[in-house]
């Protein structure tokens, strides 16, 4: 059996490739961006005095950490379209309504470990900065902003890089409702040069790439934003 690289002599698998990494990366960079501005939406809305505001963040965030990632992208694609009216339905089948789904799912998957990292920030913060910034004039939502966000989100690097890492390798699972990303342009190959090993081993070596470049990107940011408070 030949082990080479020959596959990457190839201009059409050299261009199925970087299609699918194309879209892994939108794929990443989009649910990571939407994903974190819900759950910062999501940290504000918990300041509100309501149990049943809590709750339902509650209800929220267990349904997205204990539903399988896979299962919730199948209920956005074949579950959500059927609730929708028929007109709506038929202009949202009109585009790439595969990668819309997906990346919906994705990001509010990502979005309640995000909230749940930055709440467990807030906690490990001495509620006397709270009240100071209160003290000195500062409304709720601006006391949050200024004063708690800030050192929230850089104590809540480490486990948000973390998350990263893993909504990175969860973009192959959108590969279930045919979104040409990495792992679907990847096994489409497969199929036709019946070069198993080869590509596999190609998708490894680019997975393993960018999942470090990832990581060394947060440490990167960590050291450059140390979570320096005083409690």
């Amino acid at each position: 059996m030949n082990f080479s690289l020959s596959l990457l002599s190839d201009p059409e698998t050299v261009h199925l490739l970087l299609t699918g990494l194309s879209v892994t990366l939108r794929l990443f960079l989009g649910a990571l961006v939407c994903g974190f501005a819900i759950a910062l939406l999501l940290t504000a809305i918990h300041l509100i005095p309501s149990r049943i505001v809590r709750a339902m963040i509650g209800l929220y965030v267990e349904y997205h950490r204990n539903v399988p990632t896979v299962v919730q992208i199948m209920v956005w694609y074949f579950g959500m379209p059927e609730v929708l009216p028929k007109a709506l339905k038929m202009w949202i089948n009109q585009g790439n309504s595969e990668f819309s789904f997906a990346l919906i799912a994705l990001s509010l998957n990502v979005s309640a470990y995000y909230y749940e990292d930055i709440r467990s920030g807030i906690k490990a913060i001495a509620g006397t900065q709270l009240e100071a910034a209160r003290a000195v004039g500062l409304s709720s939502v601006q006391a949050l902003r200024f004063v708690v966000l800030p050192q929230a989100v850089r104590i809540a690097v480490p486990p948000i890089i973390n998350r990263s890492l893993i909504l990175f390798k969860d973009t192959s699972l959108a590969m279930v409702i045919g979104v040409t990303e990495l792992t679907y342009q990847v096994k489409r190959i497969e199929n036709i040069t019946f070069q198993t090993f080869q590509i596999f081993m190609i998708s490894t070596a680019l997975y393993l790439t960018i999942s470090l470049l990832i990581a060394l990107l947060g440490a990167h940011i960590a050291r450059r934003y140390p979570a320096n408070f005083k409690r």
